[in-house]
């Protein structure tokens, strides 16, 4: 594999890991593509494609924190960041913590730490529950910390520039099945 120096415009594909940074709940991971770190942290889902992440870079279609970390990254390269909550999942905002009245809602869904979402698919946890009202917090639950991502950096296509990834891919088309190992080199036996 060449190295490559990702920049905007590009599309890169990494793996990650991502631990909650600071607070109870410290060292936790609350995401990862690698399927080993899922089953030995406890975050396996089997709904899930635990494979390498593709980052267009420059759309800021993950956690900006995440994708500025990657830019200047050489393929091959690991590194771990530490993203404030700003770039991350952002500050708390007391404003997305709404009381309802506790009519609104089944008695059998009440309850707190409970999941649940609006009419307009907002989605967010029973934080509190009393005899008229039930409060719920429609945050990110990582709103408000600090997180940190280890990073590895697989590879690197189109060239840098404003619409490269979508010229790339028009060209090239986009890979079909592109399995990788955990080391980054293409998985032959598909």
């Amino acid at each position: 594999m060449s190295e490559e120096v990702a920049q905007e415009g590009q599309v890169a594909y990494i793996h990650f890991v991502g631990r909650v940074a600071e607070g109870p709940d410290e060292g936790e991971v609350f995401d990862t593509t690698d399927v080993d770190v899922a089953m030995e942290e406890g975050v396996y889902h089997d709904y899930r494609d635990y494979k390498p992440l593709e980052v267009r870079l420059g759309e800021r279609n993950v956690i900006e924190g995440l994708e500025d970390a990657v830019v200047g990254m050489e393929t091959g390269e690991e590194k771990t960041v530490e993203v404030a909550p700003e770039h991350a999942f952002g500050e708390r905002d007391a404003e997305k913590v709404v009381e309802f009245p506790r009519e609104r809602f089944d008695e059998e869904k009440i309850g707190e730490d409970k999941l649940v979402a609006t009419e307009n698919r907002k989605t967010g946890w029973i934080t509190d529950v009393d005899d008229d009202t039930v409060t719920v917090d429609f945050n990110h639950e990582l709103a408000g910390k600090r997180v940190e991502f280890e990073i590895r950096l697989l590879d690197v296509r189109g060239e840098p520039g404003e619409r490269s990834a979508r010229t790339w891919e028009k060209k090239k088309g986009r890979p079909v099945d592109d399995r990788r190992d955990k080391n980054g080199d293409r998985n032959e036996e598909s």
